[in-house]
């Protein structure tokens, strides 16, 4: 578990980890950076629990922190947690017994209930895709994997290079993938998890960001799956979209994208006033398709967005 400035949450994420029904298992935790009391509450409950290592840390991020707790861990198995969120009581043990029962099972995830910011249970009717070839299939259009909840086999994971740099705020979306081109994944139907729902979180604050990291990410599993190289290989950041054909060497790989990152984007308000309205006024100045922009004029002026909405209708009407 990875942890910064989460002192509202960190104990109940702590607690129900301490809670598991299978206690055999080393808590790492990173304190990386928190600028308010979340590393004293850490360092409070690692003195009453040895099973908790606590590792304090300059800010390097979420995906420095990763690795590390991957290059640190002692266990073949790793949980993943993050510090707002809960674990049942039995998903250690379920996880546990389904990974021994499956040994060709890289990545195992749970499928998930939800709290809100104040910790109000909302139960979920939906269900992730359970088998790796459905698993497979569905990655190639958005994340199938609850990140927080899943179960790993360290050294596979660590084999394939961990989490890559690039792909800030989308490093596990980028990880599923190639772990799908090589090994197992599965996500069992119990719900094992609550996955906290809140304005703070990382895929509302950056959601352009993983938006664009997500279409750069099936681009480079596409290539990968063809035969050919991963051209973010090694890269430390992504190029943005209008640099995209000029670093690929390609020609319309960027207009492809720039229409996938619209489409997840447009229900955002944040994405919106964030740099996605002028995404979607370069597609439209280069000639793209309007199919479903005026609704998205019209939700803007119900976010009260009501100059955007008046400013991409201009450039609906112009081009």
């Amino acid at each position: 578990m990875s942890v910064y400035n989460a002192e509202r949450y960190v104990a109940e994420a702590i607690q129900s980890i301490l809670g598991q029904t299978e206690g055999r298992f080393e808590f790492l935790i990173v304190n990386d950076g928190s600028r308010d009391a979340s590393g004293s509450i850490l360092d409070r409950y690692a003195a009453q629990d040895s099973r908790i290592r606590v590792i304090h840390q300059e800010n390097r991020g979420l995906i420095f922190s990763l690795n590390r707790m991957l290059d640190e861990a002692r266990a073949p198995l790793v949980a993943r947690m993050d510090s707002d969120d809960v674990s049942r009581p039995e998903r250690f043990a379920v996880q546990l017994a389904y990974m021994q029962a499956n040994p060709q099972i890289a990545v195992l995830g749970t499928n998930t209930d939800e709290l809100d910011a104040d910790g109000a249970f909302f139960p979920c009717s939906d269900y992730h895709p359970e088998h790796s070839a459905d698993i497979r299939e569905r990655l190639m259009v958005a994340s199938t994997m609850c990140h927080p909840s899943v179960m790993m086999r360290r050294d596979m994971i660590r084999a394939l290079g961990g989490y890559r740099a690039a792909f800030r705020h989308c490093e596990d979306y980028d990880l599923w993938l190639r772990v799908s081109e090589q090994h197992d994944l599965h996500n069992l139907r119990d719900r094992l998890f609550l996955y906290r729902r809140s304005p703070d979180q990382v895929s509302e604050k950056h959601i352009l960001v993983q938006a664009i990291g997500a279409a750069c990410a099936r681009f480079a599993a596409r290539e990968r799956r063809a035969g050919r190289p991963d051209p973010f290989e090694g890269a430390t950041e992504l190029p943005s979209l209008d640099q995209i054909d000029a670093v690929l060497g390609t020609r319309s790989v960027g207009s492809g994208m720039r229409l996938e990152v619209i489409d997840s984007i447009k229900y955002s308000p944040d994405a919106m006033n964030g740099g996605g309205l002028a995404l979607m006024k370069a597609h439209l100045r280069e000639g793209g398709t309007k199919d479903g922009f005026w609704r998205t004029a019209v939700r803007m002026v119900k976010f009260g967005m009501l100059p955007q909405a008046l400013n991409l209708s201009f450039d609906l009407v112009r081009y």
